[in-house]
């Protein structure tokens, strides 16, 4: 396993893992572990850079989110799953960084920009919002990631990683860092139920956790062609979040059978929006059978045994890296 190339992905516990998650990350977590030494975080500290009013379900997400990882394929045979905060050593290094980083590389962080527009109800206009690119670039380089799964959205925070080891390894020499380098996923584009991003923050997901009742509910509230208004109306169903939501998670044959009801206006939104339900629903079913039978126990031993293997790795980098700036 250490001959493999290192990655270090992870997600942050501020709700339910949804559809985006699976169809955008999981999915390819679970083939990346076969091929790489795979470190998966669950980033508590990133979590609380923007739920830092109200924490009180950021332990309790983080366990649910372990719990999704297993039922999505993760096996802690193959990778390490592990809390950020656990490993005291990202707060370390993330000190390090945050004083060779220059104001203004983090402030045109796109991202950060969005976000600042977008999230209503929160002041993220706090130093630690700011400087989560400085953490983001500390959680890979502690585990001297090669590669970086990311999608063309994320390219800028990859490249400011880069810099920042990059500006490291000048100071003070000795090249401890490599230049984590994108690894680029082809991921089917998901929309939210309401056409935008699909985001915990705008609460417009299907978990993978919800229950078939849940999920016909939140399907029957999605926003379908808007120039199909009666039925005997033609539909369009390339301009349909409904009808895009069945190119990934249904069959072909399926596909061809919604486009035909919709086009020849054979069948209303409403009942399209009924079955698509059902296929979520049955999508779902073996996470949810293979979720329940995951206790609190088993989460408490993934995770104890992941932070000494994350552990173990992150204090073979910060000896070399406090021994570079005289601090050992």
């Amino acid at each position: 396993m250490t001959s493999k190339k290192r990655i270090l992905s992870g997600m942050r516990p501020t709700g339910r893992l949804h559809l985006g998650h699976l169809v955008g990350a999981l999915n390819n977590w679970v083939k990346l572990q076969e091929s790489y030494h795979c470190f998966y975080m669950i980033a508590d500290w990133h979590a609380l850079m923007s739920e830092y009013e109200d924490t009180k379900d950021i332990r309790t997400n983080s366990y649910e989110m372990v719990k999704d990882l297993i039922a999505s394929g993760l096996d802690p045979e193959k990778s390490v799953i592990f809390i950020q905060s656990h490993v005291p050593e990202h707060l370390e290094l993330y000190m390090i960084f945050s004083d060779i980083t220059p104001l203004g590389w983090v402030e045109r962080c796109p991202t950060y920009k969005e976000q600042l527009r977008e999230i209503k109800g929160r002041d993220l206009t706090t130093y630690g919002f700011l400087g989560y690119p400085v953490l983001q670039a500390a959680d890979i380089a502690l585990y001297k990631a090669d590669v970086v799964p990311v999608g063309v959205d994320q390219l800028p925070h990859l490249e400011l990683t880069r810099e920042i080891v990059r500006r490291f390894n000048t100071i003070y020499g000795d090249n401890v860092f490599p230049e984590p380098a994108p690894l680029m996923t082809k991921t089917p584009k998901l929309l939210g139920l309401d056409n935008r991003k699909m985001s915990k923050s705008y609460g417009n997901y299907i978990s993978l956790s919800d229950e078939p009742i849940d999920i016909e509910k939140k399907v029957g509230g999605m926003i379908t062609d808007a120039t199909r208004v009666k039925l005997t109306d033609v539909g369009h169903p390339e301009a349909c979040n409904v009808f895009s939501y069945y190119t990934i998670f249904s069959s072909t044959d399926m596909v061809s059978a919604v486009k035909d009801w919709c086009q020849g206006a054979k069948a209303g939104c409403t009942d399209c929006k009924k079955r698509l339900a059902r296929v979520l629903s049955e999508h779902l079913e073996p996470l949810r059978q293979k979720r329940v039978k995951i206790s609190d126990q088993d989460v408490k031993d993934i995770l104890n045994e992941g932070r000494k293997k994350a552990s173990q790795a992150a204090g073979e980098t910060m000896a070399v890296v406090k021994s570079l700036i005289h601090f050992a």
